[in-house]
């Protein structure tokens, strides 16, 4: 199995998606994730709406630094995670490299 690079890379949409059949081997590297192509996504529960906040504030943070952003949806305690890479209308190394780090988030 291939490995996923440290950080996120600039894509100004000149590389192809990964197809299905990437997507499926790099889920691998994100446990708890869902794959559905093109995207993956995954929700995450918390105590409350504080807790759910903070999460929400850590993960931009972290997608900032990157320069990798994942669609956010939060209801009081649910936070849903959304990432795909507009550029290319698709999954690239990115989206897997940042779901490896919000998920670290969780384990700090």
């Amino acid at each position: 199995m291939k490995h996923l690079p440290s950080h996120c890379l600039p894509c100004e949409g000149d590389i192809p998606p990964l197809t299905k059949k990437e997507s499926k081997e790099l889920l691998a590297f994100i446990p708890h994730w869902l794959l559905k192509y093109p995207k993956i996504v995954r929700t995450f529960t918390f105590k409350d709406f504080a807790h759910a906040l903070s999460f929400v504030n850590a993960v931009g943070k972290m997608a900032e630094k990157e320069g990798h952003h994942p669609d956010i949806e939060i209801h009081w305690n649910k936070v849903t995670l959304t990432l795909w890479t507009h550029a290319i209308n698709g999954l690239s190394e990115n989206d897997y490299i940042s779901a490896r780090k919000i998920n670290e988030l969780i384990h700090a």
